[in-house]
């Protein structure tokens, strides 16, 4: 709606591209404009830490067990199972709870389409209805093992969505690597302007199929495919301005002109610049990130640098998701974001 996620945005986000390896290919240097800007002056903004945000088991999506170095999911009616890395344990349910998947990524070829994919009940297809707080928007089988949706952002997307509905007044939402578009879908739901942004043309297709599912075609959403470091420096040139800004990138991800993004390098550049492009009075900037050797600290003291005078609050830790079997959490993903006062 981070999962192995460490290339996800320009992966995740571009689902047409093969994850490429971070020391994979050698690197050009950095234009100048994309040096670390120089620290921010000003008292930091406080700070609370560690922030544990959870998703609890619900009809829309359920961890249901974990263990092996695998997951079973529910999401709405079908039961899914994926690898994942983490889950070191041993499952709390027996067999024939697993044997009740519908679907199984098996991760035996790099074809595009369901080639990665074994439903052992009955052949789905490519695409199948799904929900999240009563908004309607399809899941799809990915090559990549992905299904559209990381469910573990919801809680941002609650958050966000009290912001919007609490302001006011209009609000403008920029989404960044938006994917395919919940967080976009809920802000329009509420009331906001939203921006969404995404390197790959696939995804920014299949964001918009969603929001015609969901119903929300009236609703105003501006749908960019374009590098999201060239969009945000544009927006700033053009003195465009947002009163919450998302951005969830990748460890490593393309532009869709080749544009080379590098988590740990061009992370505080495109955090100076979505501090450039707020509003006079801002709501919160929500950065989300996935899968990197990096304590969630680093990100903490990143952001509260970046929005130094800037007053408020940054609070930091990782998304969980609970699992319904043996109660265990799993962390996905590690947060910052910073809060107006």
């Amino acid at each position: 709606m981070k999962p192995q996620r460490s290339k996800r945005r320009n992966e995740r986000r571009a689902p047409q591209k093969t994850p490429v390896a971070r020391d994979s290919q050698p690197r050009p240097a950095e234009p100048a404009s994309r040096l670390a800007p120089p620290r921010r002056s000003g008292p930091l903004p406080q700070e609370r830490l560690p922030v544990i945000l959870e998703v609890l088991p619900n009809d829309d999506y359920a961890l249901i067990d974990s263990g092996a170095g695998q997951k079973l999911e529910r999401y709405g009616p079908y039961r899914i199972v994926r690898p994942e890395g983490q889950a070191i344990w041993q499952p709390a349910l027996g067999a024939a709870e697993w044997s009740k998947a519908d679907a199984i990524f098996t991760g035996d070829t790099d074809e595009e389409g369901m080639g990665r994919w074994r439903f052992p009940r009955e052949q789905l297809g490519e695409t199948w209805p799904m929900r999240h707080d009563g908004i309607d928007y399809l899941g799809r089988f990915t090559s990549f093992r992905h299904v559209g949706v990381f469910p573990e952002q919801a809680t941002h997307w609650s958050h966000m969505e009290a912001l919007v509905r609490g302001a006011g007044r209009p609000v403008k939402v920029l989404n960044l690597f938006g994917y395919t578009g919940l967080a976009s879908l809920v802000a329009a739901r509420a009331g906001a302007e939203v921006t969404h942004v995404d390197a790959s043309k696939k995804a920014i297709g299949w964001a918009r199929e969603n929001q015609e599912i969901a119903g929300l075609e009236g609703k105003p959403i501006r749908w960019i495919c374009d590098d999201a470091v060239k969009f945000a420096e544009r927006e700033m040139r053009r003195g465009n301005a947002y009163d919450i800004v998302l951005f969830d990138p990748p460890a490593y991800g393309r532009g869709p002109k080749g544009e080379v993004w590098q988590l740990f390098e061009d992370l505080p550049y495109l955090a100076d610049l979505c501090r450039s492009i707020l509003t006079p009075k801002p709501l919160a900037v929500v950065l989300t990130a996935y899968s990197i050797r990096a304590s969630f600290f680093a990100i903490h003291a990143l952001m509260r640098d970046t929005f130094a005078g800037m007053g408020g609050c940054v609070e930091s830790g990782e998304l969980v998701i609970r699992e319904q079997s043996a109660g265990r959490a799993f962390s996905t993903s590690l947060f910052s974001r910073w809060v107006a006062s």
